[in-house]
Parts: structure tokens; sequence; C-alpha cells
């Protein structure tokens, strides 16, 4: 039986509360710019204006992270919607670039369903994917950013990002987090890693191939 992960003070006490007060003082001070977006997604883009979606938070419980919309609802003449790359506007790029579609996600840090700091939230269809050591990852509360993020963001193979994920959840800190975040704005001035090789985000997880058994 694998042995429990022990937390300290800080993962415990004060990072929820620090998220807490980090993210109400961000909303306060960033409303107005919100709305701003909000109405330019809503003429250019279309309604919805916040794209909302079902991943999976700590432990797998599922919540609904929100964004704001960067993409259309573009269809082909069967009725099916077009690929993610031909409904991404210049503008919708330009949102994902900035991290400017992430703002609404901060109101799930107020209701403690994401951290500021911690392994992106992925997709419930991939918790049945996770190896039992990448499945550690749902430990802690998943995070605005990460340090997958500030290593490569898209840009990475899944396997060298779950390794981050990972070095995360055995190192919580005040220190980690403070790092994460100040590095974090200097990629979203970068604009680095925003994309995939072959994909406008990245591409679907399909599981770790197994190691070889010795026989």
């Amino acid at each position: 039986m694998a042995k429990k992960r022990r937390r300290g003070i800080y993962e415990i006490i004060i990072k929820p509360c620090l998220d807490v007060l980090l993210a109400l003082l961000a909303l306060a001070l960033l409303w107005p710019l919100i709305v701003i977006l909000a109405v330019i997604v809503r003429i250019r883009l279309g309604a919805p204006v916040i794209f909302k979606q079902e991943r999976a938070g700590k432990n797998g419980k599922p919540f609904y992270l929100y964004k704001l919309r960067t993409m259309s609802d573009e269809r082909d003449e069967s009725g099916e919607l077009l690929p993610d790359a031909q409904r991404l506007s210049g503008f919708g790029k330009m949102l994902r670039s900035t991290s400017l579609d992430e703002l609404p996600s901060l109101w799930n840090v107020v209701c403690l369903k994401l951290s500021l700091v911690g392994p992106r939230p992925l997709y419930l269809k991939y918790v049945s994917r996770y190896s039992p050591e990448q499945a550690r990852r749902l430990e802690v509360r998943p995070g605005v950013t990460g340090l997958a993020q500030v290593n490569g963001r898209n840009a990475i193979s899944w396997e060298k990002r779950f390794e981050y994920d990972l070095q995360y959840v055995d190192n919580v800190s005040f220190l980690t987090d403070l790092k994460v975040i100040l590095l974090t704005f200097v990629k979203v001035i970068r604009r680095e890693g925003i994309s995939s090789q072959t994909s406008v985000t990245m591409e679907e997880f399909m599981g770790s191939e197994e190691e070889p058994k010795n026989e």
C-alpha cells in the first residue's frame, strides 16, 4: 500500500486562504477588463460568452472550469463543428496567448475548486488513463498555472508534463508557488508554449505506454 503523503500547514491552511484572498483581489481589480473582453467576445464570437467545461478536480472530483470563449461555432455542410484550428479566430488566439481567457477561472479559485498554482485540471476522461503514479497529480487541488506551464506549457510531451506535476505535488510550498506565479507572468509576456507542434492546444492524452516487463 502506498504511503500517504504528508501535508504541511501551508498546504492545508495558508495556501487556500491566500488563493481566495488573491483571487478576490484580482477580480476586484480586473472586473472592468473582464467585462470589456466579454462584450468583445459576444460581438465577435457570439454566445455564450463564458465557456464552461467539466474537468477533474482534487481526488478526481468533477467541477466546471470557466473561461472566456475563444472559438466560434462554425460548422461544415453536414452540421459538424469545424476543426479547432479553423474555429480559433485571431482574437481567440490573442486571448489564449495572453491567458486573458483564463480570467473567469479566478471564480473557480474563490470557490476552492482551483488553486492559483497546481497541476492544470484535465478532462475527466483522462483520469482512467492515468498510471498509478500519474494519478498522484490528483492529490492536490488543480491550478490556474503550474510547474508544467512555466516549463513548456503545451509544447512539452505529456510524460514531461506529468513529471512536473508530480514534482509539484511532492514539493508544495510558498516559495514554489511564488516562483511559479512570477515565472507565469514572464511566460505570458513572452507568449511561449501556447501550442504543441501538431495542435492549437495540446494533443489528446491517450495514456502512457507501459514499460516492458522482464520475463
